[in-house]
């Protein structure tokens, strides 16, 4: 069941620095959103496709997913989000996403109205401009998504998501060195990659055979990062990261 915290948002203030640094006042103002925070378990839904939402949602701990259901209860994930995300912004334009979203691990989740985030960006336009910058960087992911499942085959697509959650989660300080939380289940890597379950065994069997991961205990450890960004082909570009917001081999 949900339950009710209270929680700081210091990690949408660090993820609205990712284009340069917040004045103070700018960071109190996000510290200061009247925003329900609620405690949810994992594998719980958080909003359904198609209803009209009042208020965007912020990733303050654990991970979510946005998808979509098709036919005969398959699952299409669309998107991942880690601490620091807003994984429906756009609601702030649309009414009416459309996709679900639901936790993949206890989360702790920030819910401010609408009017609450308008009165913000009208008071502060550079916070305007860095979360205009937060759906324009949302949508190079998706692209980079669409790439991958048109065009990669199960190594690459599985090699990239890998690189890309890696770096997301170390600009979020939450990797130790090489190594990041890795809470999603064979279902979940097969419903976000577009693989049936045998094919997300094979191809972590793979990848661990190649020396390239580590996996085991819900962590992931990328043992050679250069490998795995060539199995990948992966440009971290299109995530627009700060500099210095994660490490290199």
């Amino acid at each position: 069941m949900d339950q009710t915290a209270t929680h700081s948002l210091a990690p949408l203030v660090q993820k609205l620095s990712g284009a340069g640094p917040l004045s103070k006042a700018e960071q109190q103002a996000i510290q200061g959103l009247p925003a329900k925070v609620r405690i949810v378990e994992a594998h719980q839904d958080i909003k359904q496709g198609g209803e009209a939402s009042a208020s965007c949602c912020i990733v303050l701990d654990g991970w979510t997913c946005a998808f979509q259901m098709l036919q005969e209860g398959r699952r299409s994930i669309l998107a991942i989000s880690v601490p620091g995300d807003l994984p429906d912004l756009q609601s702030l334009h649309l009414s009416a996403p459309d996709f679900s979203m639901a936790t993949l691990t206890q989360a702790t989740l920030a819910f401010v109205p609408h009017a609450e985030m308008h009165k913000l960006m009208a008071a502060f336009p550079t916070l305007a401009t860095a979360l205009w910058r937060e759906a324009l960087i949302t949508a190079a992911i998706h692209r980079a998504w669409m790439a991958g499942l048109s065009r990669r085959d199960a190594r690459g697509r599985m090699a990239h998501l890998f690189c890309e959650l890696y770096l997301r989660l170390s600009a979020a300080d939450r990797a130790d060195g090489y190594a990041i939380p890795m809470p999603l289940r064979q279902p979940d890597l097969g419903d976000a990659l577009g693989l049936t379950s045998v094919h997300v065994n094979r191809t972590l069997r793979d990848l661990r055979s190649e020396g390239l991961i580590d996996l085991r205990g819900r962590r992931l450890e990328i043992r050679d990062w250069n490998g795995l960004c060539a199995a990948a082909e992966f440009d971290p570009q299109y995530l627009h990261l700060s500099a210095g917001g994660h490490n290199e081999a």
